[in-house]
């Protein structure tokens, strides 16, 4: 096996492979696959053509906190199945870079793990944010799909 320090290229059977979070209201076991052609959570809630998932908790705890839905919040575990790229909502348009570790793929998650105990943001953030997300929607200013 060839080796690497993208994450992206890392095959998903190494037993070192790097482990990702996502976050939603989803109730998945685990082997369950996280796949793209669901209804977004953000926008205008269109088909999504990618699924999500970030190398950081906190990221992870927010897709959770900002899923619609009545669910419970969770935060699972979860390997790639295939490439996974930057996630453009993030990386240079308001972190540069990619601070938040944040990507997307075309291809399904493998739900490996649930994390059962968190911390959730304060109730006054998850407003702000949530107000925002409402203004942005209002705006007419949709999640990146190319």
């Amino acid at each position: 096996m060839k080796k690497t320090n993208d994450a992206s290229q890392q095959s998903v059977q190494s037993p070192f492979a790097q482990t990702f979070f996502h976050g939603a209201k989803a109730d998945m076991k685990i082997g369950e696959l996280i796949e793209a052609g669901y209804n977004s959570n953000f926008g205008q809630r269109k088909n999504a053509k990618y699924v999500y998932l970030t190398a950081t908790l906190d990221a992870a705890i927010w897709g959770a906190e900002l899923a619609l839905g009545e669910g419970n919040e969770r935060i699972y575990l979860v390997e790639p199945t295939g490439p996974i790229e930057d996630d453009p909502n993030l990386t240079d348009k308001k972190f540069p870079g990619n601070s938040t570790k944040s990507f997307r793929s075309k291809h399904p998650f493998k739900v490996v793990g649930e994390v059962t105990v968190w911390q959730g943001h304060l109730p006054e953030q998850v407003k702000a944010m949530k107000d925002n997300l409402e203004k942005l929607k209002h705006e007419g200013i949709e999640a990146i799909e190319d």
